[in-house]
């Protein structure tokens, strides 16, 4: 008896070009772009396109990718020139008319392919002290209450994933390797802006440093890669108005 065709057999399929920026340092003394012809649907994503030339193609090509579906934060690439996840980025939201070009994001340094060295950039989350810092006993002793309006406050900056993207599309961070960058800055003010963290003037003081708050040029290049849709612009105007004025 035969069996009836799937749902996904009945999806139209179609050969996009992948144009990936590749680099490993055993062999290339510089990066190099190699063309990729892949069979593909319009509902699978770039991570699926990857996914398809390390199994079936090149079993070299090296990328990062975890929980798949934009929560781990880990597959951030550039992805025709924009910072983006390859796990929500769908093909057909792309043009397959021109080739769809792949490379590492800016700004860290490359160990392969796809991969950048994050070390550089968790050292700067890590340096804001992106934890809550209480040093008295809440009150009654058990919790640490705070009204739906002041949970609100920050609730825009508690999405961050730490991907990176916002970050490695800063041209302030490409050309500055000092500067925190949007992320550390976002995770910041998501503790100075806690009614129940008593640590806000610590971070303010880091943040008014000379590669803090200050070195933001205002380009809107991390809003616009945020893949959780985070106001990162404005959260930094937020932080540098509680350094000249103080928390509201």
């Amino acid at each position: 008896m035969e069996s009836k065709p799937s749902a996904a057999d009945a999806i139209p399929t179609f050969t996009a070009t992948l144009i990936i920026r590749r680099f490993d340092p055993e062999v290339d003394a510089e990066p190099r772009w190699q063309d990729f012809d892949v069979e593909l649907r319009a509902t699978d994503r770039i991570l699926d396109a990857l996914h398809k030339i390390k199994w079936e193609q090149d079993g070299s090509l090296t990328f990062r990718r975890s929980c798949a579906h934009g929560v781990c934060g880990s597959d951030a690439m550039r992805i025709n020139g924009r910072n983006r996840l390859a796990c929500k980025t769908l093909i057909k939201d792309l043009d397959i008319s021109q080739p769809i070009y792949v490379e590492a994001i800016k700004g860290l340094p490359l160990e392969k392919d796809l991969i950048v060295d994050m070390e550089p950039f968790f050292d700067s989350f890590k340096a804001v002290n992106p934890f809550l810092m209480a040093g008295s006993a809440p009150k009654g002793g058990k919790e640490r209450k705070q009204s739906p309006v002041e949970r609100a406050r920050f609730d825009d900056t508690t999405k961050c994933i730490l991907c990176a993207a916002c970050t490695s599309s800063c041209p302030v961070f490409w050309t500055d390797g000092q500067y925190f960058g949007p992320a550390a800055i976002v995770n910041a003010h998501r503790f100075i802006f806690d009614s129940r963290d008593e640590g806000a003037q610590v971070r303010l003081d880091i943040l008014n440093d000379k590669e803090g708050v200050w070195r933001c040029r205002t380009t809107f290049n991390c809003t616009d890669a945020c893949p959780r849709g985070i106001q990162v612009t404005q959260a930094i105007a937020e932080v540098k108005q509680a350094i000249l004025r103080g928390k509201p």
